[in-house]
C-alpha cells in the first residue's frame, strides 16, 4: 500500500467526547458518549480469543467502539522475530479475534501494523500475526519507512513536544491498542502506553530524553486508542523485551480490557506482581491526569472462565 493511500485528509472522523483530567477537550475516537458499565474488565482462564469474546461484552460489545463503515487501526506488539509461545509479541489468536469483531461491527477496513525492532517481514510472519490478520480479512501494513510518518505536535508534552507518527494514526476513525504484558529492561514493564512507541518513527529520541516522561507525554496526544486490550496469556517475566528462552515465560492465561490506558497498565502491573507506582511512566501518567492508576477507585469486572 502506497503512502498516499494512507492519508486522505489528516483528520479523524470520530466525534469529540469528554475525557478525564486536564486533557478533557482532546479528540477521542468514538461514536458514542455513553460510558461503559465498567472501567475495566479482567479475565483469566481461557484462550485469548475466547477471553476477548467474553470480556468485550462487559464494556458494551465491540459495536460500542466500532461503527459501520469506519476505518479501524489495530496496533499489536509485533516487534520481534519469534514464535507466539515466546511471549514477545501479542498473541495472534487475540489479534485475529479483534479484527473479526471489528468487521462484525461493520468496519469498512481494518489495518494492522507495528514499527518493529527486528526485520518487519520476518516479525510479521513468524509472530503468526500476519496470517491471523489476513485470515480474518484485515490488511497488514509495514511501518519500516520514515516516509510513512508525519510530524505532529504533542501540545501537553514536557519532554516530548513533537514526534513523527505513522499515517494510519491520522487516517483511522478508531484506534485499538493490543499490547502484550512483559518485562522490559528499560522500563520494568511494557504494556499499553509503551506499546505506542511502535507508532512513532524516532524511538531513540525517547530513550535519550527521559523515556518514562516521553511515554506519558505521548499519551496526551489527541489521536489516542479508544480501546486497550492487554494480552497476558504468555507473560515474559524476565529478559524482556525480546526474551532468551522458554524459561522466561509464565503461562498466565489472562487479559485486561479498558478504555483507560493508565488503568489497564496499572492492573497489568498488579498481574505481573508489581505495584503500579513501581513503573515510573504509570505514576507520571497518573499525576498528569491522563488516566487513573488507583484501582480501588475503579469499577472492575473480574471473570474466571
Amino acid at each position: 500500500m502506497k503512502r498516499r493511500d494512507f492519508l486522505k485528509s489528516g483528520l479523524l472522523a470520530g466525534a469529540s467526547v469528554t475525557l478525564p483530567g486536564v486533557y478533557g477537550n482532546m479528540l477521542a475516537q468514538t461514536s458514542s458518549t455513553t460510558p461503559p458499565a465498567f472501567d475495566l474488565v479482567a479475565i483469566k482462564g481461557g484462550e485469548p480469543d475466547v477471553m476477548f469474546d467474553e470480556a468485550i461484552k462487559h464494556l458494551g460489545g465491540i459495536k460500542k467502539f466500532v461503527k459501520k463503515n469506519q476505518k479501524v487501526l489495530v496496533k499489536p506488539n509485533i516487534g520481534w522475530d519469534v514464535v507466539p509461545e515466546r511471549g514477545a509479541n501479542t498473541h495472534p489468536k487475540l489479534v485475529s479475534r479483534v479484527v473479526k469483531h471489528c468487521f462484525d461491527a461493520g468496519a469498512k477496513e481494518v489495518y494492522v501494523f507495528d514499527h518493529t525492532c527486528d526485520d518487519w517481514k520476518r516479525s510479521y510472519a513468524n509472530s503468526g500475526i500476519e496470517k491471523a490478520v489476513k485470515d480474518a480479512g484485515g490488511t497488514m501494513v509495514p511501518g519500516n519507512s520514515e516516509s510513512m510518518y508525519q510530524e505532529v505536535s504533542i501540545n501537553f508534552g514536557k519532554s516530548l513536544t513533537k514526534t513523527k507518527v505513522h499515517e494510519l494514526i491520522l487516517d483511522s476513525d478508531v484506534f485499538i491498542n493490543i499490547p502484550i504484558l512483559k518485562h522490559h529492561a528499560s522500563t520494568k514493564l511494557t504494556i499499553c502506553m509503551k506499546n505506542l512507541m511502535g507508532v512513532v518513527w524516532d524511538r531513540g529520541y525517547w530513550h535519550r530524553n527521559n523515556l518514562h516522561q516521553c511515554i506519558a507525554d505521548y499519551c496526551t496526544y489527541t489521536h489516542k486508542p479508544l480501546l486497550n486490550v492487554v494480552d497476558a496469556y504468555y507473560v515474559m517475566k524476565q529478559n524482556g523485551p525480546r526474551g532468551v528462552s522458554a524459561a522466561d515465560i509464565s503461562l498466565m492465561k489472562s487479559q485486561i480490557i479498558s478504555t483507560d490506558m493508565v488503568a489497564a497498565d496499572a492492573a497489568a502491573a498488579k498481574t505481573f506482581g508489581l505495584e503500579p507506582s513501581d513503573v515510573s511512566y504509570i505514576k507520571i501518567a497518573d499525576s498528569m491526569k491522563i488516566g487513573n492508576m488507583n484501582l480501588s477507585k475503579l469499577n472492575i469486572k473480574r471473570i474466571i472462565l
